[in-house]
């Protein structure tokens, strides 16, 4: 968890943030906001994910062929990029299982952007995301399922598991606005505040 957050508290993590607030044309508050909304869940999903051998197989397979860590050389020309958010779209129905409009408003409600932006916002952070795990798996020799599972594991911290709750609960609403508002509670912090959340939302001086 201390290498994602010193990521986010890096020249890096300033960049992504500036850059991803000029793209969406957000305010760098809210655009903070909404980043330190979406990590938690992107991060929670993966880990749902990989919580099966083959879902874990798969990740893992992503990560070797495709992700390696270059997209955080150059964040500035990446994040606009029609591309990286083509695939951006494509990690998000994946791991979402087609129900990212769901966790888009949680991010919009949650930090005060719209809900186009929000969206843009997590095909922004999916690639960027995979690029950091690439990165890290290579760095420390990660080969298997288990590897992967537990990288995820260690950057959500004690946090995992209600973490991973809390998508599940996201993905199961059916967007009526009770059961999201709710959510979004947990989301700001609440009862998780143990979580990866809670820790981005201090990061980020919430």
């Amino acid at each position: 968890m201390a290498g994602l957050i010193d990521l986010l508290n890096s020249d890096l993590g300033k960049n992504l943030i500036n850059n991803a607030s000029s793209q969406l044309g957000e305010n760098k508050v809210k655009t903070t906001s909404a980043i330190s909304t979406a990590i938690p869940l992107i991060l929670g999903a993966l880990k749902n994910n990989t919580s099966t051998q083959k879902g874990a197989e798969g990740v893992l397979g992503a990560l070797s062929n495709k992700h390696d860590g270059s997209i955080l050389d150059n964040l500035t020309d990446v994040l606009g990029n029609k591309d990286i958010l083509a695939d951006g779209a494509g990690i998000l129905g994946h791991i979402f299982n087609g129900k990212q409009q769901n966790v888009a408003k949680v991010v919009s409600t949650k930090s005060g952007i719209d809900m186009s932006s929000a969206m843009s916002l997590l095909k922004m952070l999916a690639p960027v995301i995979m690029g950091y795990l690439g990165k890290q798996s290579r760095q420390k020799n990660i080969e298997d399922a288990n590897g992967v599972d537990n990288l995820l594991g260690n950057l959500l911290g004690s946090g995992a598991q209600k973490e991973q709750s809390l998508v599940t609960q996201i993905l199961d609403a059916d967007g009526d606005g009770s059961v999201i508002d709710d959510i979004i509670g947990m989301a700001a912090g609440g009862k998780k505040k143990a979580g990866l959340g809670g820790l981005l939302g201090g990061l980020f001086g919430k």
